[in-house]
């Protein structure tokens, strides 16, 4: 398990400077390092959280967007005409829920299917793990850079420590 305040180190230092998203447990203990560090800005929304993404790119920040997988449908017109199409990149972190069936019943359907909707929206991503993380975050790094269109890491339960057990 990869510890909070590592992973979002780490983040800084591949060069993301701004966070925003919507909470999820998942990702609580990333936002609670990011909320501590005084790094991290609150969205109603995941299309909002990509909107200010955006504008924190074209002011010449770096962006990730925390969210999970049901927010993805929630962001996919933006991301689409706005992002993909003007080639604003940002990182989306995104909780992977209902991976393997594993979840309530709400996110099973889009746990079985993000990876192709991905794919489908040619949004290019990679799932993170503990031992992969340093090459994951490399990858991150040099396709934001060479590419500059949205990525999304996604993060299983349990990869990256929580706020709860």
């Amino acid at each position: 398990m990869i510890d909070s305040d590592d992973f979002v180190r780490a983040l800084q230092d591949i060069g993301i400077d701004f966070f925003t998203g919507v909470p999820d447990t998942i990702l609580g203990g990333i936002i609670a390092a990011l909320t501590e560090a005084r790094l991290y800005v609150p969205a109603v929304r995941e299309d909002e959280a990509v909107a200010m993404a955006a504008g924190a790119y074209l002011g010449g920040k770096i962006p990730a967007v925390l969210m999970q997988n049901s927010g993805l449908g929630n962001s996919l017109n933006i991301l689409e005409s706005l992002n993909l199409i003007y080639r604003i990149p940002c990182v989306l972190l995104i909780s992977w829920r209902g991976f393997e069936g594993k979840d309530a019943p709400e996110h099973l359907v889009m746990g079985e299917t993000m990876t192709q909707l991905l794919d489908t929206v040619k949004v290019p991503h990679r799932t993170l793990s503990a031992e992969t993380m340093v090459d994951d975050l490399k990858w991150t790094a040099t396709t934001f850079m060479e590419q500059r269109i949205p990525l999304a890491l996604l993060l299983k339960k349990g990869i990256v420590k929580t706020v709860q057990p």
